[in-house]
């Protein structure tokens, strides 16, 4: 075992001890498919694996929604990890820059990463999100949170800023349109772009079966149209 694997699996450990208990989504196995998301993506991408690899398991260690909307919260922690282990300066910025960067801010908010690895990490993240994987973590967090799962009289939000994006509290349905169906088009990689495409299509019909369900079966189909 090389020293980069030995950091990998203590990081790995760390990681999985410290989101053991989460029920949100965002635990040890959300980190885990995040991670062979993003390293299937880096392969092809001929990214530094190492990089790829530490980035995918430390960014959700301190995620800002369950730290008082802190975004600052992961890359300190990411940090305080890392040096902890001695590892490369270099590789430490590379890697906090990535847990800073990876996160989703709202549907008028830029999260482009100016690295190959910040991109196979931002859409293994992403790949997650959406599929039949996202839809089920989209309503574990929404009853995590109290959220109701649909209600037609609250209209969806594309939010122009992160303060917005961080304080919304609609329907858990409204997530799809706020973020989740917007992810295809954000995939920064060839590769990343390939996966989401059929992860995409499961949840439009998702969502067509979801709605037709809601109206009854002879209903109307009413979609949520985001307001700007």
């Amino acid at each position: 075992m090389t020293a980069w694997d030995q950091v990998i699996k203590r990081t790995a450990e760390h990681v999985r001890r410290t989101l053991e208990n989460d029920t949100t989504g965002h635990d040890w196995w959300h980190i885990d498919r995040v991670r062979r998301n993003a390293l299937r993506i880096a392969a092809e991408e001929k990214a530094d694996m190492v990089i790829v690899e530490l980035a995918a398991l430390l960014h959700d260690i301190a995620d800002w929604k369950f730290h008082g909307g802190d975004d600052t919260a992961g890359p300190r922690a990411a940090h305080a990890w890392l040096s902890e282990n001695n590892i490369d300066p270099a590789v430490v910025d590379a890697v906090c820059d990535i847990v800073a960067r990876v996160t989703f801010k709202g549907a008028g908010v830029s999260t482009e990463m100016p690295t190959i690895e910040g991109k196979c990490v931002q859409d293994g993240d992403r790949l997650d999100a959406i599929g039949a994987i996202g839809v089920a973590r989209a309503f574990t967090y929404g009853g995590h949170m109290g959220r109701p799962m649909h209600d037609p009289s609250v209209p969806a939000e594309l939010h122009s800023s992160f303060a917005a994006y961080k304080s919304k509290s609609g329907p858990t349905i409204n997530h799809f349109y706020e973020k989740l169906l917007l992810l295809k088009d954000r995939m920064q990689t060839d590769s990343g772009r390939r996966i989401a495409h059929e992860r995409h299509a499961f949840m439009e019909n998702y969502l067509q079966q979801f709605l037709a369900e809601w109206n009854g079966a002879d209903g109307p189909v009413v979609t949520q149209t985001p307001s700007a």
